[in-house]
This record gives C-alpha cells, sequence and structure tokens, in this order.
C-alpha cells in the first residue's frame, strides 16, 4: 500500500535514524501483536456484573437510566 513511499523516504534518512524507525516498528509490531485476531470478537466480562439489582430494574429500564447519566 504505502510500501514505496516507506521505503522512498527511509533512502533519505542517516543511518542512525534508519535503526530508529526500525526500532519504533518493532515497537508498535509488540504493542498490537494479536490484535487483528482479536479483532469483532465481544467480551462478556461484565456478565452478572448487575445481577444483585435484577429485581429492582429492567434490562430497558437500566438502558434509560444510562441514557440520563450521559
Amino acid at each position: 500500500m504505502h510500501d514505496k513511499e516507506i521505503e522512498g523516504k527511509m533512502k533519505k534518512l542517516p543511518e542512525d535514524l534508519r535503526r530508529e524507525v526500525l526500532d519504533y516498528v518493532d515497537f508498535l509490531l509488540s504493542k498490537y501483536q494479536g490484535r487483528e485476531n482479536s479483532r469483532g470478537k465481544f467480551k462478556f466480562d461484565w456478565e452478572g456484573g448487575l445481577s444483585e439489582i435484577r429485581e429492582e430494574f429492567t434490562s430497558v429500564e437500566l438502558q434509560h437510566k444510562a441514557l440520563e447519566w450521559r
């Protein structure tokens, strides 16, 4: 996609700055590694978090409350 643009700009940099760019790319790769695999998957770690108020409110009432709080 931007390979040629990146390559052209890298060639203009002195060697020490090229090393910094590579280090930054390595940092980004490690930071976002596995992120693509988890995209689109929902987490349900919140499930059951409001179970203690189940008898007090319906889900629709909670939705309305959430809108009020925004």
